[in-house]
């Protein structure tokens, strides 16, 4: 196990966030802040399947729903990046721009969008999975 003064998250994580999640643990272990983060990464991935459905059905109601369900609990826990492309999911699924501040009435953009969208909230998720096995030396 990692000490989180010594471990760096790069931009993946806000620091400040996920240190509010360790402060829960117990003084000799990590284990209650391990199962918020690695239940959060087992739902994520059964979110991402579910987006991967909603895509296929074009059905950006429900993506708009799953992003926005990841969106708030990968913002709970600091992952930053994953929370960014959840936001813009969304917004898109609204169809709105990115900021959720602009209509985008075209639909096959929005589907565009919300599939690169998907993409990059994979890759970051997977960053974040990685840094996570090796903070809580799990790799």
């Amino acid at each position: 196990m990692s000490d989180e003064a010594d471990f760096d998250f790069g931009d993946n994580v806000d620091k400040a966030t996920f240190e509010q999640i360790l402060d829960m643990d117990e003084e000799d272990d990590r284990d209650f802040s391990k199962s918020i983060v690695f239940g959060f990464l087992e739902q994520a991935e059964q979110t991402f399947g579910k987006m991967d459905t909603a895509m296929k059905e074009k059905n950006l109601p429900e993506l708009s729903s799953l992003g926005h369900f990841l969106k708030g609990s990968s913002a709970t826990l600091g992952f930053t990046k994953v929370k960014d492309e959840c936001e813009k999911i969304q917004h898109y699924g609204h169809k709105k721009n990115e900021t959720g501040e602009v209509d985008e009435p075209d639909e096959d953009k929005c589907l565009k969008l919300t599939g690169e969208s998907i993409a990059e909230a994979k890759r970051a998720y997977e960053v974040v999975n990685g840094l996570m096995k090796q903070f809580y030396a799990e790799a």
